[in-house]
């Protein structure tokens, strides 16, 4: 895995923008933005009104567009929502991932994003800010904190964000991102939080400080799609940009950082990326080094399956793990959830194989696991996992098929973020609901390559999965009994 911290790897973040200023632009030449003479020339057509045209999956994710005081841009099922939190299973689900994070000695924090309807409600037109049930939407966030605090997530409560009459915004005119002026507010909230873990008293301390480095053009993915739909341009947004460095190492030539490693690590989506320095406000707020594996197009849990598969995660697990998304996403999903259960215990790896094989791949289904050839085993679905590994190490996609004795049959999907680093590894656990639970696991089959080239090999196993319920001790010998 490679970490995505400048300054873990090396470079300061700092240092970094001195390097990439005297490449390009004179960090002088950034210090002010651009000056336009621009009037508000247009509104959105009526086919950005029109769900749908919203075609592909990209543009469903901004369904629909409305235009806003100011030039901003509001979607109205993601920014004006006002249901939050998931559902009874979804709950079931998260406070079993906790469990299994604390039973690994990690405090597990949740960042929930407050929406930007929430936050920026006043930039929506009257007739909008009318339509838009505010109150609920802040009941119902409040309201879901506290449900995932039941279930014993650390949770900071960020509703004092909402409604905010800030100079600088929290959120882009046209983009769902925050800027670092959320971002910093953002984490201040957040550092609150974790100093009340017990676990941080035991965290080495050390001071940071935040710098601007100039500024930021933001195009706005919203923007972007009112483009494609309407043909309407806007200006770029030029907003101030930071970096954060040790307090005593500012302004250094040091290139390389203390030899320790962190024991706080930042996993989330593109809003923990560096250009909105969320993981470097932290540190600042938080007075801690802050590890920041979070990657641009991760999604909800593309960093954290990268992050719970890598050597420093099974090596060197952090006292806390802040997982930062948005409402967006769905906390019920089954199929993200067994990928994280097995992962946080490194799927297979160290484990005894119950069932395994090594097989070539031909395009369509290849049959690669078979239980009873020789002697058939007792494998019920809620006890066990599968760990898969291709020999290329870019695939991001399986496609499978699960078979039981009993004639049933489970389809599996899983896709990686084109932008995360892969080895070609897929672990997951067989499903554990409901009368899945006592099925007994006969078969599995991967679908082939559909182009050829290289021959694709891919070495698939079963084994026991970790009962994180359990204590710590019996647990790890209970994963690694037959």
């Amino acid at each position: 895995m490679k970490v995505r911290d400048n300054k873990w790897i090396g470079l300061s973040p700092l240092a970094l923008a001195t390097c990439l200023a005297a490449a390009g632009l004179q960090a002088e030449e950034r210090s002010k933005a651009p000056q336009y003479q621009v009037e508000d020339c247009c509104s959105l057509c009526p086919a950005a009104h029109d769900a749908s045209r919203y075609t592909t999956n990209y543009m469903k994710n901004f369904t629909t567009l409305i235009d806003a005081q100011d030039a901003w841009l509001f979607r109205t099922e993601e920014d004006l929502r006002t249901e939050f939190g998931t559902t009874a299973e979804g709950y079931r689900m998260l406070k079993q991932l906790r469990d299994a994070f604390k039973s690994r000695g990690v405090e597990l924090v949740m960042v929930y994003q407050p929406t930007r309807g929430l936050v920026n409600r006043s930039k929506l037109k009257p007739e909008d800010r009318g339509r838009f049930n505010y109150d609920l939407a802040l009941r119902n966030y409040r309201q879901a904190l506290a449900r995932f605090e039941q279930v014993g997530l650390s949770v900071p409560d960020l509703s004092p964000l909402a409604d905010e009459q800030q100079e600088h915004p929290f959120y882009f005119r046209r983009d769902q991102h925050w800027t670092p002026y959320g971002a910093e507010r953002t984490a201040h909230l957040v550092a609150e939080t974790v100093k009340r873990i017990p676990a941080f008293e035991t965290i080495e301390k050390k001071e940071f400080v935040s710098q601007r480095i100039g500024l930021m053009g933001k195009t706005g993915t919203m923007q972007k799609v009112a483009s494609q739909l309407c043909g309407t341009t806007y200006a770029p947004q030029y907003i101030d940009q930071f970096a954060t460095e040790p307090k005593a190492e500012s302004g250094s030539d040091e290139l390389f950082g203390d030899s320790t490693p962190p024991q706080i690590t930042l996993v989330g989506t593109s809003h923990s990326g560096p250009n909105y320095n969320f993981g470097g406000f932290l540190e600042e707020h938080i007075g801690a080094d802050v590890l920041n594996v979070a990657f641009p197009g991760s999604g909800l849990e593309g960093s954290m399956l990268e992050y719970l598969g890598s050597e420093e995660f099974q090596n060197n697990p952090p006292k806390i793990l802040i997982w930062e998304f948005s409402p967006l996403y769905d906390l019920a999903s089954a199929k993200i959830h067994r990928q994280m259960m097995a992962m946080l215990d490194n799927g297979c790896e160290g484990k005894k194989a119950l069932l395994s094989s090594k097989t070539t791949l031909r395009p369509g289904a290849n049959e690669v696991l078979v239980n009873g050839k020789g002697q058939l085993l007792d494998l019920p679905s809620k006890r066990h996992q599968v760990d898969i590994r291709f020999s290329d190490p870019s695939v991001k996609t399986l496609k499978a098929t699960l078979w039981y004795l009993s004639g049933r049959r489970e389809k599996v999907k899983l896709e990686k973020p084109n932008t995360s680093d892969t080895n070609g590894r897929f672990a997951f656990e067989l499903r554990d609901e409901g009368d899945w639970a006592e099925l007994n696991f006969f078969a599995l089959e991967i679908m082939g390559p559909e182009a050829s080239g290289e021959p694709l090999e891919v070495e698939a196993r079963v084994c026991r999965r970790n009962d994180f319920s359990a204590p710590a001790k019996l647990a790890a010998h209970t994963a690694t009994d037959s």
